[in-house]
């Protein structure tokens, strides 16, 4: 797997609050996410998480609701300044955060600190050594590449457009290193664990993950890299990223031999 869950003692690295029962924002935090979107250097972030929080009144589904309206808030301010919508991989309501006995000298200034929206960041080639999201000038036995425009619609897996253009730069790539050798692996996302790969809306089959290889590599053949050098399997769900499920429809390449 090559991303794990944020450490629950990593800091976000941008925080927005909310006025009470709110999901717009006043012009000072607007602005905030305005400056954080043009300061980033997106060449430089693998991904962005962002999650919403509320105070502790009102019911649990109510409050669900409203941070997730908040989580969204933040994403199309973000979006519509230049933000990469690419790289915005979770957006997810919390809920409700319960107050502890610490809290009880200071409820007002608590309840307002927890009406809010926390930024993550993932820094590119952050997620473990040998593994990559862009192929490299140079690569070792075993190295992983994730690359994060290759990605599929729910249940399909026809190469989107996006994910045909990345596949051109990596067909260029390998040409130029005709002795790289890998093996190409699909991923599905939102199937129950007892099952072990999805149902392909196109062919009625439950081999989705095979079939988004399969469609990767005959993709590549057409691009003249030769089968030779290639081969692909299905992995089914058995290594989500837990960074949302369009993450987990994706193929990743496994370098063997170089």
């Amino acid at each position: 797997m090559f991303f794990g869950h944020l450490s629950a003692q990593q800091k976000p690295v941008q925080t927005v609050y909310f006025d009470f029962d709110k999901y717009d924002l006043n012009d000072h935090q607007i602005k905030t996410i305005i400056d954080f979107a043009k300061k980033s250097d997106t060449t430089k972030i693998e991904s962005i998480q962002i999650y919403g929080y509320c105070d502790d009144r009102g019911d649990n589904d109510y409050n669900f609701e409203l941070s997730t309206n908040r989580v969204k808030t933040v994403q199309d301010i973000l979006t519509s300044n230049g933000f990469n919508k690419n790289k915005i991989v979770v957006i997810e309501g919390k809920g409700r955060v319960i107050l502890n006995k610490d809290s009880e000298g200071n409820i007002n200034e608590t309840r307002s600190e927890n009406r809010r929206v926390d930024l993550f960041m993932v820094k590119k080639n952050s997620f473990g050594k040998g593994i990559y999201n862009s192929f490299q000038e140079k690569h070792k036995v075993g190295d992983r590449v994730y690359l994060e425009n290759i990605l599929f619609a729910l249940g399909s897996s026809t190469l989107p457009l996006e994910s045909k253009k990345e596949l051109d730069k990596i067909a260029a790539i390998l040409q130029k290193n005709q002795k790289l050798e890998f093996e190409i692996r699909g991923h599905v996302c939102c199937t129950p664990s007892y099952y072990t790969d999805a149902i392909d809306e196109f062919t009625h089959e439950r081999k989705l993950s095979f079939n988004r290889a399969r469609n990767v590599y005959l993709y590549l053949i057409s691009k003249k890299i030769s089968p030779q050098r290639m081969t692909y399997k299905g992995c089914g769900n058995k290594f989500p990223l837990s960074k949302g499920a369009a993450l987990d429809r994706r193929v990743e390449f496994i370098i063997l031999k170089i």
